[in-house]
């Protein structure tokens, strides 16, 4: 079983594996039409997995305020509900967008702007404090991050928020952030298909959780993807943006990342586990400060990523293994 991990240096005790609430957001779009949600979700079946989660011993929910254009958030408080006080929230802004029509229209990196999406937030989750406000502007100007990390030392002192951190994948970019007092966090991607040892390194140094998104390589390493498999019109995958890997246009799952994964499955599927709880366990054996938040639409979902928990990280030679495999 792997035991509660501490959210970096603020004392904050969390579940080794947080859930990430990009998903359960639904259906919302760029300016020009890009698909930035996963596609459809039931909105019952998902406040469904949330509770399931948390009877499974899940204790960290991770979300932004545009996912879905804020139903993200308001999805989760509604989960929640009077169990808020049983788990930590960690939202995010920076982004501009319209409820109506669940549109991106921009981004902010401004002080007062993150005074007014914090307001937004909680008013969206239900409650009267973040546990973890993380920027979600992830190339903002070093120099401008500074003023924003100020900001959120001031919301920390009035009992806003708990702590804060970076949602980014540059080293430079998150020590600027690492500076602050209350800064305890920062979320990068990273899975056993892609590592991020500079990134893992900083969180070490500094005593900081590593957040990691896209834990299952955005589906890759769930199990189900096929090559040339489509995908539906609203999920990003199937118009993948330049950034998104492992996908090419119309939403098939490249063939040579599916050979990737293919190669890995029998080190992440020892000891009983599934594909997907073989490549969390990666991630917990790659770091003390590794919280992986895979995504879920669905009861079954929450109930196989939870299941990791139960098997634990990888030994130390199956990770090895694992790197022999991908030859690093």
């Amino acid at each position: 079983m792997e035991s509660a991990r501490s959210l970096g240096r603020s004392g904050i005790e969390v579940s080794a594996l947080g859930f990430g609430c990009w998903a359960i957001g639904g259906e919302w779009w760029s300016a020009d039409g890009q698909p930035l949600g996963w596609g459809k979700v039931d909105d019952e079946e998902a406040v469904r997995a949330v509770r399931r989660a948390l009877d499974l011993g899940v204790t960290f929910f991770d979300t932004a305020d545009v996912y879905g254009a804020g139903h993200s958030e308001r999805l989760l408080g509604r989960a929640l509900g009077r169990r808020r006080a049983d788990v930590v929230v960690a939202t995010k802004w920076g982004n501009l967008f319209d409820e109506r029509t669940r549109t991106l229209t921009g981004s902010d990196d401004s002080p007062e702007h993150a005074r007014r999406a914090l307001t937004a937030s909680l008013r969206r989750l239900g409650t009267d404090y973040v546990d973890l406000y993380q920027l979600h502007l992830s190339d903002a100007d070093p120099e401008r991050a500074a003023r924003l990390r100020d900001a959120c030392e001031e919301f920390v002192r009035e009992g806003l928020v708990r702590a804060y951190g970076w949602s980014t994948d540059d080293p430079e970019r998150a020590a600027v952030f690492a500076a602050g007092e209350h800064c305890t966090a920062v979320q990068y991607m990273m899975n056993v298909l892609k590592d991020a040892p500079a990134m893992t390194a900083l969180c070490e140094e500094r005593g900081l959780a590593g957040i990691n998104r896209s834990p299952l390589a955005m589906g890759l390493l769930g199990g189900k993807r096929s090559a040339g498999r489509a995908l539906e019109a609203g999920d990003i995958r199937s118009r993948p943006p330049a950034w998104l890997e492992g996908f090419g246009d119309g939403g098939g799952a490249d063939p040579e990342w599916l050979a990737r994964v293919e190669a890995l499955r029998e080190v992440l599927t020892s000891d009983g586990r599934t594909l997907a709880q073989g490549a969390l366990a990666w991630l917990w054996a790659r770091s003390p400060h590794t919280v992986p938040i895979p995504g879920f639409r669905s009861v079954a979902q929450a109930e196989e990523n939870a299941g990791a928990l139960v098997k634990g990280p990888l030994t130390a030679a199956q990770a090895a293994e694992a790197d022999r495999v991908l030859g690093r």
